[in-house]
C-alpha cells in the first residue's frame, strides 16, 4: 500500500476548483466530500477489473441523492449534469469535456449538484454528510461487484481492529460453577509468557473480584489499550493466590484448532489472519515430531469465510511443494501476480482430506483449489461459495475506508473460483445414498465425479451465470454436516477409494 499512500497524501489537498463550489449551508462539509471522493475516484479509476469512465462513475455516485429521496433525479443532458425534482430542474453543472479523466473537474460538478439537493431536500440533509457518502458509494458500487464497499469512519475502526486483533492478554474465559477460570490461551500470548494455564481460576483483575461477575464481563477488564498493564490475580494447579502483570497486545483471534482421532489428526481452520500459518506451522511441527504421529490429516473449512490472501498462501506452502497456489490477475500491475509455494512443506508423505461446505469462501476457497489442482489433497462436501475477487483497501481523507475489487483469483489450472466456488471429488449433499454409490465407485477405481470436474476446470473467466449454476449443480451448495467428516475417516482409511478420488498431478507448476 506504499504507492496508494503516498497518492493519497498528493491527493488530501483538494483542487481549487473543487474548494469553489457553491457555499453550502450549514451542517453539510462540501469540503471534505470533495477530498472523499477526489481520493477515491483517482484510486479506484485505474484498478476496477473493467475500465469505467469517470462520467459514469459520477452518474452513478449521483444517484445516491435518489436513493435518500425519490421524488430526487439526476440526468446528464445536452452536456449537463442535471438535478431535478418533480420535473422542476433544481440545478445543473457542465460536465467535463469528453475524454476529461480529471476526478477534480466530475468532483466539482458533483459537490454542485450536492449542495443544491441539501437546499431542496429534508431527506438529504437529515443523512447529513457521512449518509451522503454513503448513498454516492452505494449506488456506484452497486454496478461494480458485490464486495467493493465504503466503510464510514465509525465502522473503519472496528473493521480494522478484527483484521488486526483485539488488544488483550490471549485468554478466553468460562464460568464454572462459582469460579471464573481459563478456557483456552493463544499461543506466545502475554497470558502464555505470564504462566497462565488453562484451568486457572481468576480470582481478580485490577484488585476487582471477580466472583460475582461473568465470563464475558470479565474478559472485558483483561482487554483494554494496546501496551498498557493489566494485573491478574489467579489460582493455580498448587491451590495457591499468584499475581501477574501482563502488557496487553494485540492478538489475532485464535484461528487453527487441532485434535486427534486414532491415527488422524485433524485441523480446523477458521479463518486465515496475520498468525495462521503461523500457528497451523506450530501445530504439525508438535504433531509430527512425537513418537506416534498422524498417518492422516483432515483440513477442516467448512463455515470459514476466508481473510488474508497471503496467509492462505502461506498455509498452502506448509502442505505443498514448490510450485503455483494461485493467480491474480487485475488491469493494475500491482494486482496481477503469480503466488506460489516454496520448497519448505511439512507432512508432505501423509493423505490429505479437506471438508469444505456452502459457507466456505475466499482464502478458504483459495487454500483448498491449490491443494485439489496440485494433486495433495481429496475435497469432500458441497460446492463452496465462490468468492473469488480480491479487494484493495485505501483510506479515505474522512477516517473512513475504501474496499475495491481489483482482482480475480484464479486456481493454479486456470479456472476462476468467482461464481464457480470450488467443486468437491467428494459430493456429501446429494443425500446418504448418493453418497453411498460414489464411495462404492471409488472403491472400485472409479470417480463419479470425473466429467463435473473436468468441466469445472476447464472453465475460464468470465463465466456466464448458467454456466457456473450448471456446474456447481453437481454438487449443490450445503452446510456442513457429520457425514463430512466421517467420509473424510473413510477416505483416509481407504487408500484405493482416496487414490480414485484424488485429482492427478498438474503439470507446469
Amino acid at each position: 500500500m506504499r504507492r496508494c499512500s503516498l497518492l493519497l497524501l498528493l491527493l488530501f489537498g483538494v483542487p481549487a476548483r473543487a474548494e469553489q463550489a457553491v457555499t453550502a449551508p450549514p451542517g453539510w462539509d462540501p469540503q471534505l466530500a470533495a477530498q472523499v471522493y477526489i481520493t477515491a475516484l483517482t484510486f479506484m479509476a485505474p484498478r476496477t477489473l473493467e475500465p469505467v469512465a469517470l462520467a459514469q462513475f459520477t452518474l452513478w455516485g449521483l444517484r445516491g441523492l435518489t436513493a435518500l429521496d425519490p421524488a430526487l433525479s439526476v440526468e446528464t443532458r445536452d452536456g449537463q449534469l442535471v438535478l431535478s425534482a418533480g420535473g422542476r430542474v433544481l440545478s445543473t453543472a457542465p460536465a467535463p469535456a469528453a475524454g476529461n479523466d480529471s476526478p477534480a473537474a466530475w468532483v466539482h460538478a458533483t459537490i454542485a449538484l450536492t449542495n443544491a439537493a441539501w437546499n431542496a431536500s429534508a431527506a438529504v440533509r437529515k443523512a447529513g454528510t457521512t449518509g451522503i457518502l454513503r448513498g454516492y458509494f452505494d449506488e456506484l458500487f452497486n454496478h461494480l461487484d458485490p464486495y467493493s464497499r465504503y466503510v464510514p469512519p465509525f465502522e473503519a475502526g472496528d473493521d480494522r481492529a478484527r483484521r488486526s486483533g483485539l488488544a488483550g492478554a490471549g485468554i478466553t474465559l468460562a464460568r464454572r460453577g462459582n469460579s471464573v477460570v481459563v478456557q483456552s490461551i493463544i499461543a506466545d500470548s502475554p497470558a502464555e509468557l505470564a504462566g497462565l494455564h488453562v484451568g486457572d481460576r481468576i480470582l481478580s483483575v485490577d484488585d476487582q473480584p471477580v466472583q460475582r461477575e461473568d465470563a464475558a464481563t470479565v474478559a472485558g477488564w483483561i482487554a483494554g489499550p494496546e501496551d498498557t498493564i493489566v494485573e491478574v490475580t489467579y489460582r493455580g494447579r498448587d491451590g495457591r493466590p499468584h499475581s501477574i502483570e501482563m502488557l496487553r497486545a494485540m492478538i489475532p483471534p485464535e484461528t487453527v484448532i487441532t485434535e486427534r482421532s486414532g491415527d488422524i489428526l485433524i485441523v480446523r481452520i477458521t479463518g486465515f489472519n496475520r498468525r495462521t500459518d503461523v500457528r497451523l506451522a506450530h501445530e504439525l511441527e508438535r504433531n509430527f515430531s512425537g513418537p506416534r504421529k498422524p498417518t492422516g490429516m483432515i483440513i477442516d473449512l467448512r463455515g470459514n469465510r476466508g481473510g488474508l490472501l497471503r496467509e492462505a498462501v502461506a498455509v498452502a506452502d506448509e502442505l505443498l511443494p514448490a510450485g503455483m497456489v494461485a493467480i491474480t490477475a487485475g488491469r493494475d500491475p500491482e494486482a496481477s501476480r503469480i503466488w506460489r509455494s516454496a520448497d519448505g512443506q511439512l507432512a508432505l508423505d501423509i493423505p490429505v482430506v479437506v471438508v469444505v461446505d456452502g459457507r466456505s469462501a475466499s482464502a478458504a476457497e483459495i487454500l483448498a483449489a491449490a491443494l485439489a489442482d496440485r494433486g495433495r489433497a481429496v475435497l469432500v462436501g458441497s460446492v463452496t461459495l465462490g468468492k473469488g475477487l480480491v479487494q484493495s483497501i485505501a483510506p479515505l481523507p474522512d477516517g473512513g475506508e475504501l474496499f475495491l475489487t481489483w482482482s480475480r483469483v484464479l486456481a493454479p489450472r486456470g479456472w476462476p473460483i468467482q461464481g464457480l466456488g470450488v467443486l468437491p471429488q467428494v459430493c456429501t449433499s446429494l443425500g446418504q445414498d448418493a453418497l453411498n454409490r460414489q464411495l462404492a465407485s471409488l472403491a472400485e477405481g472409479t470417480q463419479p465425479m470425473a466429467q463435473a470436474i473436468e468441466l469445472h476446470r476447464a472453465a475460464r473467466a468470465p463465466i456466464p451465470a448458467a454456466q457456473a449454476l450448471a456446474v456447481r449443480e453437481a454438487c449443490p451448495a450445503a452446510e456442513g454436516r457429520d457425514t463430512d467428516l466421517q467420509t473424510a475417516r473413510y477416505l483416509l482409511s481407504h487408500p484405493a477409494a482416496y487414490d480414485a478420488a484424488l485429482l492427478p498431478i498438474s503439470g507446469g507448476n
